[in-house]
């Protein structure tokens, strides 16, 4: 809601004339619950509704936002990255715990943002623990 209410601002419009209808705003809220897209990609979805008054899933589908969920294929890209950072991972298994950050981010760069952020973490937890 902070970014529509932003943007009437910015455009001096009333909620009224909002170019987000309800509907569309309760179609994106259940594509996050149902975690097809993330807060994150929420962002950028709300800012292109509010810009085109296109509803989520046709921008998602457009922008190809889907979130990625395969346990598999995040398995793949985490161990590509674990291998490619053997002093990363020694460190991180000697006591840097803030190494795991450096790995998350390794992860969504490689996804370009898009893989779901809590399957992530729980993959990296057991991947990297050895």
């Amino acid at each position: 809601m902070g970014d529509v209410l932003r943007f009437l601002n910015e455009e001096k419009r009333d909620i009224r004339s909002c170019p987000i209808s309800p509907v569309s705003l309760a179609e994106m809220i259940k594509l996050i619950e149902e975690g097809i897209i993330s807060g994150k990609m929420a962002k950028d979805i709300v800012e292109e509704m509010y810009k085109s008054g296109k509803p989520p899933k046709a921008i998602i589908e457009e922008k190809g936002m889907v979130q990625i969920t395969d346990e598999e294929a995040l398995r793949k890209t985490i161990s590509a990255i674990i291998e490619a950072n053997p002093q990363q991972l020694k460190d991180y298994r000697s006591g840097k715990d803030k190494l795991f950050g450096f790995f998350v981010g390794q992860v969504m760069k490689a996804t370009q943002g898009k893989a779901n952020p809590q399957i992530v973490n729980d993959l990296l937890k057991k991947m990297l623990a050895g």
